[in-house]
């Protein structure tokens, strides 16, 4: 099955997001703008990518174009990232509900610990398979 590889651009970290076609995240991360594209490296893991998904945010033109010149048959595709971190927190909590005493406590007053560069990502891959049906 094809994967996708999903960006959410940042100025000092991006979250990277490897999916199958069929919506199943693979692995997700937080990855540093320095020394990004050797992260990014070890983060696909030889994992054969063909078409990557970049959020439209500040940095997104000089992400495109470093994501270019390091993998020139990339197909990238522009999603609008508007609102993808309020979407990840959800996500977050789908695929680790609370348990015990926190499920008591509503999940607009939970905060998921870390960050939620990595999910955001995942989240604008299921807005590009979306937006392929």
């Amino acid at each position: 099955m094809k994967k996708i590889l999903g960006i959410d651009p940042g100025k000092d970290k991006t979250g990277a997001a490897l999916c199958e076609e069929s919506g199943k995240i693979l692995r997700c991360e937080v990855l540093l703008m320095e020394h990004f594209l050797a992260s990014l490296q070890k983060f696909l893991d030889h994992v054969p990518v063909t078409e990557c998904v970049l959020g439209n945010g500040t940095t997104s033109a000089s992400m495109q174009k470093t994501l270019l010149a390091a993998y020139p048959d990339l197909a990238i595709h522009i999603i609008d990232e508007a609102h993808s971190t309020e979407e990840a927190r959800q996500l977050y909590w789908k695929l680790h509900p609370p348990k015990g005493l926190m499920k008591l406590i509503p999940l607009g007053m939970r905060t998921p610990p870390g960050n939620m560069d990595g999910l955001a990502a995942v989240i604008l891959v299921q807005r590009y398979l979306s937006s392929k049906k």
